[in-house]
């Protein structure tokens, strides 16, 4: 699905403008084990944002129509939302969003086992 391309391309732009805002804001304002979760948070979402755009060319290509890629770009933008939203809400020290995280993570792992799938049955 081409939404895919265009939310995996705006994800993958933000998580470019959270990595300069942390790099040059966040820098003297934050401990360094916080700004580890921040760029952990950046991190996995530019990775899913990559992802996203490459499901979405896949189906469109080469598995037109596949509900099983379908299902993988939903899961993949839920997981950055809870992984990577989560990591990155946490610098405000509200530690409670951590438990979240792990849900984005799971979704993650679902989304690409799904990109298997879809490939291993299409």
């Amino acid at each position: 699905m081409k939404i895919f391309i265009v939310i995996g391309a705006a994800l993958s732009f933000l998580s470019v403008a959270f990595g300069a805002f942390g790099a040059h804001v966040l820098k003297d304002k934050i401990s360094a084990h916080y700004m580890d979760i921040f760029f952990t948070g950046v991190e996995y979402q530019m990775m899913h944002g990559l992802g996203l755009i490459l499901v979405g060319i896949l189906a469109v290509s080469v598995l037109n129509g596949s509900l099983l890629l379908n299902w993988s770009g939903w899961l993949m933008l839920i997981g950055v939302v809870l992984f990577s939203g989560s990591l990155l809400l946490s610098i405000t020290g509200i530690g409670i969003l951590g438990a979240i995280t792990p849900f984005g993570g799971v979704a993650f792992l679902i989304s690409w086992l799904l990109v298997v799938i879809a490939f291993i049955k299409g």
